[in-house]
């Protein structure tokens, strides 16, 4: 399996990056004719339905199976409890984003290892493996919030993460894990073993990476209408706001962060752009 086979083209550019001491990084749609891309940020995201939603051995697509398979996927994320809420395109933009810039691979389809519970922290959004050369790899376990407000959807994922780094959280996340990892996966009997019950968190905490997705209104995105020097100021000055309230947190003390923003233009317009394309692949229409 490789990291980037079968993947949407790009669509997001990453405007901002620095890796020190913890990265932190900003994406965009980008503009056209002096518009924010709303409906190519939409179509881009439901493109990428399969990928996230569908298990690997489901992903074997082609010209007679290919819009039926994305019926399938639109179908997964319509059935979960969180679509409702538009919950699920902040899930599917940190999938993305992370396979496309980071060449990640999902460890288990997000919508196969959802607990039952009713508990407000169920599990982490995204749960992916990076290899970073023949015989290392890390551990993606990610987080996103979809919100109008970047104070308030930095606030959540930093309260979400505070609970899934309890040793209870991981011990349990890690038997929802463990068992799904695919034998197709390189080094799958270092990755089961790191998520046995029996192996320490530490040896975990060692190799994970926590990437905290941020996609949000953004007034630099609405005060402008294409690239330029001002408005990758404006974004920069939005990425680092949301970094100094992970930094207050303490966290990057704690674990391994990556902070991933995505500035957009209106949360209401993506996700009634978003809705409507679902609609379209819904079974039941």
């Amino acid at each position: 399996m490789k990291a980037n086979e079968g993947l949407p083209a790009r669509l997001l550019t990453q405007l901002q990056s620095d890796g020190k001491p913890w990265s932190h990084e900003s994406y965009c749609a980008g503009f056209e004719v002096k518009q924010w891309r709303c409906n190519a940020l939409a179509d881009h995201v439901v493109e990428w339905l399969p990928d996230y939603a569908l298990k690997e051995d489901e992903l074997n697509v082609n010209h007679g199976n290919m819009y039926v398979r994305l019926k399938e996927a639109a179908a997964r994320v319509y059935a979960t409890d969180n679509y409702g809420k538009r919950g699920e395109l902040g899930e599917i933009a940190i999938h993305a984003i992370c396979r496309d810039f980071f060449g990640t691979i999902p460890l288990a389809p997000r919508v196969f290892y959802k607990t039952s519970s009713n508990d407000v922290v169920k599990s982490f959004d995204m749960a992916h493996i990076r290899y970073t050369d023949d015989a290392k790899f890390e551990i993606w376990l990610g987080e996103s919030k979809f919100y109008k407000s970047g104070a308030e959807a930095i606030a959540s994922a930093i309260e979400s993460i505070k609970q899934h780094i309890d040793a209870g959280f991981l011990n349990h996340e890690k038997l929802l894990l463990g068992p799904q990892v695919s034998n197709k996966l390189p080094h799958f009997d270092r990755i089961r073993e790191l998520l046995a019950r029996q192996t320490s968190l530490d040896a975990l905490f060692a190799s994970a990476v926590f990437p905290v997705c941020i996609v949000c209104d953004s007034k630099a995105v609405a005060s402008h209408k294409e690239y330029s020097d001002s408005y990758l100021n404006a974004v920069r000055e939005e990425l680092l706001t949301l970094r100094k309230k992970i930094e207050e947190s303490d966290l990057p003390t704690k674990i391994k962060l990556h902070l991933i923003y995505l500035p957009i233009d209106s949360k209401d317009q993506l996700a009634a752009a978003f809705d409507k394309r679902l609609k379209g692949l819904n079974p039941k229409d």
